[in-house]
C-alpha cells in the first residue's frame, strides 16, 4: 500500500486530464446580453478577445475543467456542470500533452457527473476506490487543473465531513438543487479543479472535486465516486444512465416547519407543490400511479424514518429502476401504506 504522497502523486497523475471548453466566436456574440451590446452606427462592436484563446477554426476557448480516465479505452470522469452548454465543443489534454476532441457518452440526471469518451487506447488509468467506510480526518489529495491555468495541481488535506448536503446549481440553465451525500475536505479546490480525483493514500480514487463554498477557506466538496462507479455500470449495462424517479415535490420536516404549518409530526416530508403551476404529484409518474396525494405526510421509507440526514432523495440515491418504495403515510391524520414501483428518469 502507497503512502508516501509524492509516489501517490506519480501513480495517479498520468490519469489526470485537462478539459477545454470551445464556443464559436458566433455562438458567443449570440448569449451575451442585450445590454452589453448597444446598437452601433456600423453594427455590432468587436470582441476583444485575445487571439491566443481564438484556433484556427475561429473557436474561442470560454472555460476547462478536470477529469480522469478510468478505463483504458478512452473513458473518462468528470463533473456535469463542467460539460452542461450543448453548444460547446470539449477538448480533453492528455498528461503527456496530446488533444483529443471529447464525445459526451452520459450525464447523471440527478448527481454531478459526466462520462466522456475519446479516441484512443493504452491509456494509464486511474484505480478506483470506495467511498463507503471513509473516516473524519482521513488525509487525502486533491489533483486538477486549477483556475484552468495551473495544469496538475495538487493539493493536500483531510476529510473534514462525510454526507454533507449542500444548495447548488451544477447546470447554469436549471434551478437550484440539493446535493447530497457529499465528501468534504479542507484540500484546497478552486474554480477548474472541478472533475478532477480526490484521492486517498493508497492511490484510490474515492471522489470527484465538484464544489467550493464561495467566501469561505479550505471548504470543499466531492461527489463520492461510488455514485459515478454505479453510472459507469449503468452505461457499460444500458448504454446510459438510468436513475430512478419518484414523481414528488416535498418538503423536508423539522421543528420549525412543524411549527410554521402546524403539523401533528416533526419528521418525515409532506407532499407540496411550488405554487399552481408546480404540482406537488408529478401526473403520470409512479408517485401518482400509486396515489400519493398533496399534503400526505410521508413519515417512513423502506421501514426506515425519514429524517432531515436520510431524506427521500438519500433512498433514491440507493436505489435502481424497477425497485420498490415502501412507504408510511399520514394521509388527515391516518397512517397508511403505499408501494411504489419507481421509473427511470428521462
Amino acid at each position: 500500500m502507497a503512502t508516501n504522497p509524492t509516489k501517490v502523486i506519480k501513480k495517479v497523475m498520468p490519469a489526470v486530464i485537462s478539459i477545454i471548453i470551445s464556443k464559436s466566436l458566433e455562438e458567443i456574440e449570440k448569449e451575451l446580453p442585450a445590454e452589453l451590446m448597444p446598437l452601433m452606427p456600423f453594427g455590432m462592436p468587436d470582441l476583444k478577445i485575445p487571439e491566443d484563446k481564438i484556433d484556427a477554426r475561429g473557436m474561442v476557448q470560454v472555460g476547462g475543467g478536470s477529469g480522469f480516465i478510468v478505463d483504458a479505452s478512452g473513458i473518462i470522469l468528470t463533473n456535469k456542470h463542467v460539460v452542461s452548454d450543448a453548444n460547446a465543443e470539449y477538448t480533453v489534454i492528455a498528461s503527456d500533452g496530446k488533444k483529443y476532441k471529447a464525445e459526451i457518452a452520459a450525464r447523471d440526471p440527478v448527481d454531478d457527473v459526466a462520462i466522456l469518451k475519446i479516441n484512443a487506447k493504452n491509456l494509464l488509468v486511474a484505480k478506483l476506490g470506495e467511498s463507503t467506510g471513509l473516516e473524519l480526518g482521513e488525509e487525502v489529495l486533491a489533483i486538477g487543473n486549477t483556475l484552468g491555468l495551473f495544469n496538475n495541481t495538487v493539493s493536500k488535506g483531510i476529510i473534514s465531513g462525510l454526507s454533507r448536503s449542500i444548495a447548488a446549481k451544477p447546470d447554469p440553465k436549471e434551478p437550484i438543487q440539493e446535493l447530497r451525500g457529499l465528501i468534504q475536505t479542507d484540500a484546497a479546490i478552486n474554480p477548474g479543479n472541478s472533475g478532477g480525483p480526490l484521492i486517498n493514500l493508497s492511490g484510490e480514487v474515492i471522489g470527484i472535486n465538484a464544489a467550493i463554498v464561495f467566501g469561505a477557506q479550505n471548504v470543499g466538496f466531492a461527489i463520492p465516486i461510488n455514485y459515478a462507479k454505479r453510472d459507469l455500470e449503468d452505461l457499460k449495462k444500458y448504454g446510459r444512465v438510468r436513475r430512478p424517479l419518484l414523481g414528488l415535490r416535498y418538503l423536508n420536516i423539522d421543528d420549525n416547519l412543524k411549527e410554521k404549518m402546524g403539523l401533528p409530526v416533526n419528521y418525515g416530508a409532506i407532499v407540496a407543490g411550488k405554487g399552481p403551476h408546480h404540482e406537488a404529484v408529478i401526473p403520470g409518474t409512479p408517485a401518482h400511479q400509486a396515489g400519493l396525494k398533496e399534503k400526505d405526510i410521508i413519515l417512513e421509507c423502506n421501514g426506515e424514518k425519514l429524517t432531515m440526514g436520510k431524506t427521500i432523495q438519500d433512498f433514491l440515491e440507493e436505489l435502481a429502476v424497477g425497485d420498490v418504495l415502501n412507504m408510511k403515510i399520514l394521509r388527515f391524520g391516518k397512517p397508511t401504506k403505499i408501494k411504489v414501483v419507481l421509473a427511470e428518469r428521462k
